[in-house]
């Protein structure tokens, strides 16, 4: 499937209530961009077509985001995770622009480490009927790709429980494929994380 046929969805309006006092969006990484900036530059990188999904009360500047970032700014954010992704994927359902597109990459916006190979292969594989996933030495990670058929499921969402009920109902449409990447693994929780993030990519620089 085309890039142009996948829109990258990066959630990125929890309330991180395990990172403490601060939001952990804005946390700088040694690379001098926020958390979620890093997170979204890596996405735009890979994905022809992107949306980031943040809290209506939100100011993008204070999170790294340009002014010029496509936002869904939702309104529900506060219910959990679940009733987030329903309103963001009401919102690109009803985007005229996203007519012609056929999955979305559900992408979370405190994992920094996914590389690009791995976004750009999952594209290549992404289809209208199917649900697809990333797995690492057995452990499924993220992002997880939804085709279009799957959209209407996936408003129905409420509360923290995200998208595993869509997934546990269309087990038959749903697939792993093998990477040999750890960062669809590796999020962001704790202020400690952050140091790990950093020391780990600082070993991959070439």
């Amino acid at each position: 499937m085309s890039s142009s046929h996948v829109v990258a969805l990066v959630m990125a309006a929890g309330y991180s209530r395990r990172f403490g006092q601060h939001d952990k969006r804005s946390a700088m990484l040694a690379s001098g961009q926020s958390l979620l900036a890093t997170s979204v530059a890596h996405a735009e990188y890979s994905f022809t077509l992107l949306r980031v999904a943040i809290r209506e009360d939100d100011t993008p500047s204070l999170l790294g985001l340009a002014d010029t970032m496509a936002l869904i700014q939702l309104q529900t954010a506060h219910l959990g995770l679940g009733s987030s992704l329903a309103e963001a994927v009401a919102a690109l359902s009803h985007d005229p622009r996203l007519d012609h597109v056929q999955a979305v990459a559900i992408l979370l916006g405190d994992m920094p480490c996914i590389e690009r190979k791995t976004l750009l292969a999952l594209q290549r594989l992404a289809t209208r009927d199917t649900i697809l996933r990333p797995c690492y030495e057995g452990r499924p990670g993220h992002p997880v790709i939804f085709g279009r058929e799957f959209w209407p499921a996936l408003e129905t969402l409420s509360g923290n429980s995200g998208a595993q009920p869509v997934i546990r109902r269309h087990l038959s449409q749903y697939r792993e494929y093998d990477v040999q990447d750890d960062g669809t693994l590796i999020d962001i929780d704790a202020p400690a994380d952050i140091a790990r993030v950093d020391s780990r990519r600082t070993e991959q620089a070439p």
